[in-house]
């Protein structure tokens, strides 16, 4: 994981210990976390994710306009996303991949389920068509930051889940830029079990926590 993200993320769980310092059960003499503590571990890790995402996201905007890429303005910006989402939803229709616009960006949401084997971070052989009419779209539309997200459910130990979303998010990094993506463009990070979209109590919410995110970013000054 980049250097930075960890220096977020161990602020975070630096955060999470100070606010759960200081609660002690009367009966038991033994700490415990208070409503207020649980509300400042989600908060941190919340943060940490939009620390990390946004740090990522002005570094690659900084690069790709210093490399010569032309800089969106204005309403342009909406009308090129606008064009590109279209496009995106014409390529994926029936793939499995959803297409979710937030602001100006777009998310591509890929189910670990369609992308990976189990605990495997080798793409498997019928996605890759998927990737490639998305490869496509990226390629006629390179005014875009592609931030790759890897994420798991909470299953296993933090550590083998961080290691694994990293991976998977490298997979489809790499396999973009094999395909003639500009490597500049494309920024991959994990962030293991720590961006759930839904619960990991039930089969059917850790099944949507497993996943790979393209989120697509206009270069704008």
């Amino acid at each position: 994981m980049d250097p930075r993200i960890q220096k977020i993320i161990a602020g975070a769980i630096a955060l999470v210990f100070l606010a759960s310092c200081g609660t002690t059960n009367p009966f038991t003499g033994e700490g415990e976390w208070s409503k207020a503590s649980k509300g400042a571990a989600i908060g941190a890790l919340a943060g940490a994710a939009v620390g990390a995402l946004s740090g990522s996201e002005d570094r690659g905007k900084r690069a790709l306009i210093g490399a010569g890429v032309g800089a969106l303005a204005g309403g342009a910006v909406g009308h090129y996303m606008d064009r590109q989402e279209a496009k995106l939803r014409e390529q994926l229709a029936g793939t499995g991949v959803s297409v979710t616009r937030q602001g100006d960006n777009l998310i591509l949401n890929m189910p670990g389920n369609i992308t990976f084997a189990s605990n495997s971070s080798d793409i498997r052989s019928g996605f890759y068509d998927v990737l490639n009419s998305v490869v496509l779209v990226l390629n006629e539309f390179d005014k875009t930051l592609i931030q790759v997200l890897g994420h798991t459910d909470s299953t296993g130990s933090q550590q083998y889940n961080q290691s694994l979303s990293e991976r998977r998010a490298s997979s489809v990094g790499a396999y973009l830029i094999s395909q003639g993506v500009n490597r500049m463009r494309v920024d991959p990070l994990g962030f293991g079990p720590n961006h759930p979209v839904a619960s990991n109590a039930s089969p059917e919410g850790r099944s949507m926590n497993r996943r790979v995110e393209l989120r697509l970013v206009p270069v704008t000054e």
